[in-house]
This record gives structure tokens, sequence and C-alpha cells, in this order.
């Protein structure tokens, strides 16, 4: 089975993924008109104005939030930290790069979740790649094979890694048995998951806004404390990433590594194209009422996570007076860097930052597997079914290593990833439609409306009462 499993994320992940999500981004990024870079100022526009919502859905800035609260998890913290290890301070430089591109990957993705939403069960919307493959590709059974490689991925094991990461966290800074660290995790997860959906974003927006905060404002003062040495840091990066400096900040890598060690973390951190996302974005409730506007919400979602959050993380380790080894990576080598800057606190930061990284991944990822669920037809009691295994496997991660179940995991998300992008890319001309469409209202100075009746020939498949 483990060779089946190392096969299949070779596969994935050495050509299909790593060369399929660039390809796309930047497929989309043209087919759009740079429209991450053209109309950046957009994506501020539709989460500044996100407040309202409705009964049947959550806002659009609570949206943002539970996306980032799953996209800003460990990845941020020990991802870079590995990145670097392995491929340098290049290797930042293509993370930049990956989401750049991957912006409109994920304004692509999300456009088409909120275009082909639904009611669900009690009237929340629900929405994400299987319902645009099956009402908008016609492919029923796709996107079954999809939602349930998205339950197994991010509704079970990825908690588990995430509970894993909360847990050794926790016990080296505090020494705390991690069985304990689970069940309280578990139990506190318990008391925001079985608020459902709405409890969820509730608690996104207010943590997720603070989480990140406090994490890039530590960046800004070691970025203060040593202002001389950041354009040279910076420098480094993008010269590190062509060969053109091979070191800074102690760190050493080349062209190659810089760039494929950059790339596969940006593409593990910002998921953009791997259909995680746009099931959140689904739920919400757009602000102007346009599937376009969603989709430029969770575009800033990625820019917020690698663009500030990871190259915080880089700029706290290239700033701080630590030499990546074998001894010294991932969490450790972010621990030691704060540190350096922070003495005994720098420790204890990192430990709560992991936590609250960490755990609000559990609960966004949870809340992408709840939508699937409800796509194969679970009801209540499939969601119930879906909120006790998916604690148990918090308690389970915390306690065990979760090196195997990861290597599943990568596979399995490595399969909804690769149906989504072909999904998205057969579905590109509805996608440039609608942009088209609310681009046109901006220009002519309007607030953005989509009513379907306008639209006769995307009809089949899009819910009438929603967008009429």
């Amino acid at each position: 089975m483990n060779a089946i499993i190392d096969f299949l994320n070779t596969i994935f992940w050495g050509y299909i993924l790593i060369y399929g999500l660039l390809a796309v981004g930047l497929y989309f990024t043209v087919r759009l008109g740079f429209i991450q870079f053209v109309h950046f100022k957009e994506m501020w526009r539709t989460v500044r104005g996100s407040g309202e919502t409705d009964k049947d859905g959550i806002s659009p800035f609570q949206a943002l939030t539970v996306s980032l609260a799953s996209r800003v998890g460990t990845g941020n913290i020990a991802g870079v930290a590995v990145a670097l290890t392995l491929g340098g301070p290049g290797a930042i430089f293509w993370m930049w790069m990956v989401a750049l591109v991957g912006m409109a990957t994920a304004y692509a993705e999300s456009t088409l979740a909120q275009l082909y939403k639904v009611h669900g069960p009690n009237g929340m919307y629900r929405g994400g790649p299987a319902y645009y493959i099956a009402r908008g590709l016609g492919q029923p059974w796709l996107a079954a094979v999809f939602s349930v490689a998205l339950i197994i991925s991010f509704g079970l094991i990825f908690n588990a890694v995430q509970a894993n990461s909360i847990a050794e966290a926790v016990e080296g800074a505090f020494g705390i048995n991690k069985a304990i660290v689970g069940v309280l995790v578990a139990a506190l997860a318990a008391v925001i998951i079985f608020g459902g959906i709405p409890q969820i974003a509730r608690v996104a927006e207010k943590v997720v806004p603070v989480m990140a905060g406090l994490y890039l404002l530590a960046a800004i003062i070691v970025m203060v404390m040593n202002i001389g040495l950041v354009p040279g840091i910076l420098a480094g990066i993008v010269k590190s990433a062509f060969g053109l400096q091979e070191t800074v900040g102690g760190v050493a890598g080349g062209v190659v590594a810089a760039a494929l060690n950059g790339i596969k973390r940006g593409l593990f951190s910002n998921e953009a194209g791997m259909g995680s996302a746009p099931n959140i974005a689904a739920v919400a409730v757009p602000n102007p009422h346009h599937p376009s506007s969603q989709g430029f919400v969770q575009a800033l979602g990625v820019f917020i996570d690698t663009l500030l959050v990871c190259t915080a993380t880089a700029v706290l380790i290239l700033l701080a007076d630590v030499m990546p080894s074998d001894e010294l990576t991932g969490v450790a080598l972010t621990q030691a860097a704060l540190g350096d800057h922070f003495g005994g606190f720098g420790h204890i930061f990192i430990a709560i930052a992991i936590f609250f990284f960490a755990f609000t991944s559990i609960i966004g990822n949870y809340s992408y597997a709840e939508n699937a669920i409800v796509f194969l037809g679970g009801g209540n009691t499939g969601i119930m079914v879906l909120r006790v295994a998916a604690l148990a496997m918090v308690i389970w991660g915390a306690i065990q290593s979760v090196a195997t179940v990861f290597n599943f995991a990568d596979a399995s998300m490595g399969l909804m990833a690769t149906i989504n992008l072909i999904a998205i890319v057969l579905l590109s001309g509805t996608i440039t439609y609608v942009t088209k469409d609310y681009l046109a209202q901006r220009k002519q100075g309007k607030e953005p409306k989509f009513h379907i009746s306008k639209h006769p020939e995307l009809a089949p498949g899009v819910n009438k009462d929603i967008w009429s």
C-alpha cells in the first residue's frame, strides 16, 4: 500500500501538479487580462463592503477569514523554514511567483463556486468544485470522487497533522502531555464545529485577523530593529532565485533547488487551484451580488497568505543569526530565529502562533468537508458522523506519528486538485464570460449585479432562485 501511495504522490506532485498548477495559473492570468494586477484594488473593495449577510449564508469577510484559517497553518511557519533549508533564499522568490499566478486560479475557482451554488439542507448556501463539476460539467460521478478525496484529506487527515503540530509545540514550550493537549484541542474544536459553518465563520472573523496581525507585527518589529539589513535581504532573495547570489543570511541553495522548493511550498501554502477554498466561498452572500465579487475576495486570500504571512516568516529567519542544517529546520528553525530576536519569549510566541494557526486550520478544513458531505447526500446524520470523526482524528493526531497518513492525504489532495484543475479549465469560457460582465458594469459606473435571466446561455445548472 505504501508503495502505491508513494507512486501516486510521485505522479501527482512530481509531474502533474507542480506543472499543472503553474500552467493553469498562467493560463487564467493571461485569459483574464492579468486580473490580479490590473484589478488589485477591486479585491480590497469587495472585502471592505462585505459586512452584510442573510440567514442563508455568511459574509464575504467571514468567507475570507475562514479560507485564511485553513490556508494560514503550520506550513506558513514550518513550510517556509523547510523551503529555505532545502532551496535557499531564492525559494521565497518562487513562492511569491506561484502566489501571484495562483491569485488568478483562486479567482476562477471561487467565481465558479458562487455561480453554481445551491440551497442545501435548512436553506444554507452550499457549493464548491463538486457542485460546478456536477452542475456545470454534468459529471456527478467525478464530483463524488472529488468530494470523497476532500473529506479524507481536509476533513480527517490534515486535521490530525495540525493537531500533531499543536501538541508538539505545546509540549516543547510548556511541558504539557500530548494526550491532554489533544483532548483539550478536540473539546475546543467541538464547541465551534457543532455550531456549524455560521459559528466557524464568527470565530474565524475574530481570531484570524488578530492571529495574522500579531505575527506580521512581530516581523515588522524585527525589520525595524534590523532596518539596515532589510534591503540586502530582499535583494538577496531575488538574486539567489537566479543564482546571482549564493548565500544570504547563512542560507545556501542552487537555482533548481530554489525553484522546486519554492514552488512546492507555495502551492501547499496558498492552496490556489486545490479546490478547497471554493467550498467556503460558495457559502458567502456576495457583495456586490455577482459571482465574480467572491472570486476577488478569495484571490486576496492567496496574497495575504503567501505575500504577507509567508514572507514574514522568511524575513524573521533570514534576519536572525541562525544557520539551517539537518538538525535545525522546520518549526525548530523558526523558533530559533524568534529566540534570536526576542529571547525566551520568541519560543513561547511561536508555540502560541502554531496553536492558533493550526487550530484555525482545523475548523477551516472541517467547513470544507461539511460541504462535501452535504453534496454526497449525508444530511444531518452525515454531518454528525463527520464531526465525531474529525474530532477523533484531532485526538489521534496529537499523540501519534502522522507521517504515513500524511502521505495518504497528499495522494488524496493530489487527486482532488487534479480533478479541480481539469474542471476549471473546461469551464474557463464561463469564468471569462462572467468576469467580462462584472468588469463591464464597473466600467459603466454601476454596482455589478448578476441576473441569470439576462444570460440564458449560462442558465443550465445555475440556480435561478439565487441569481434571479
